[in-house]
């Protein structure tokens, strides 16, 4: 049978938590020297028994882990220290932080004619001149910037009229190189009239004829009227026609 669960409590009997002390000292030494081997670790063990008598083990001097121990100690505690002043230290700056925000937000209320109450005449003063000196400092700023416009608009404007002059050379140029010819005046064929037929031909000629008779009488005398290509003089018979 295994042994029992033994309950974690103090030991009224003083023999028995005398056996009980001696037994279980020496099986914490036991691990303790285990670990130290099996983990190769550094390990001290002090014990104390209700007598006040000491009891201990280190595997590497008791000294030496003491010490260590002290270092390591002392170095956490000025981790803590230096921790805690820099925390302070940080928290001051933000106090400090804070109230110049604050006191320039003031001042800014202030510029913009706000929060003026508890002022005296000399902060008012003050203002009147800080706001004269900035106006002053913004119409120059103005008036420097608009000379630079104006400047910009004077070289934008010579450039171009050296462009359009550049365009009006090049222009002449290529007029010399290649001249303008006389216009031309165009060809219109003129269509030639129709000449009469015959029967308009001889109804001319009567009336010539009939004109000449009433001036000079009946005679053989014809005119030549010079007829046009085609239309052949009459003959005498037609002449007594006419007549």
């Amino acid at each position: 049978m295994g042994r029992g669960k033994i309950e974690i409590k103090r030991i009224d009997n003083a023999s028995s938590r005398q056996v009980t002390f001696s037994k279980r000292r020496t099986g914490l030494f036991k691990k303790a020297q285990e670990l130290s081997i099996l983990c190769d670790s550094e390990v001290a063990v002090i014990v104390f028994s209700n007598t006040g008598k000491l009891f201990e083990f280190s595997s590497s001097g008791m000294m030496r882990t003491l010490s260590r121990y002290n270092k390591c100690l002392g170095s956490t505690d000025a981790t803590a220290v230096a921790e805690i002043k820099t925390q302070k230290e940080d928290s001051k700056m933000v106090d400090i932080l804070r109230e110049e925000i604050s006191k320039l937000e003031s001042k800014q209320l202030q510029l913009l004619g706000k929060d003026l109450t508890g002022l005296g005449i000399k902060e008012l003063q003050n203002i009147e001149q800080q706001l004269s000196e900035g106006l002053l400092s913004v119409k120059a700023k103005k008036e420097e910037l608009l000379m630079e416009q104006l400047e910009q608009s004077r070289v934008q404007e010579q450039r171009v009229m050296l462009e359009n002059e550049t365009l009006r050379r090049q222009i002449e140029e290529l007029r010399c190189l290649f001249p303008q010819t006389e216009a031309m005046v165009p060809f219109q064929y003129q269509r030639p009239e129709r000449k009469n037929t015959f029967v308009n031909t001889g109804a001319r000629c009567l009336n010539l004829a009939n004109n000449c008779g009433n001036e000079k009488g009946s005679s053989d005398t014809v005119f030549h009227l010079g007829l046009p290509a085609g239309v052949q003089e009459e003959g005498p018979q037609e002449r007594n026609l006419f007549k």
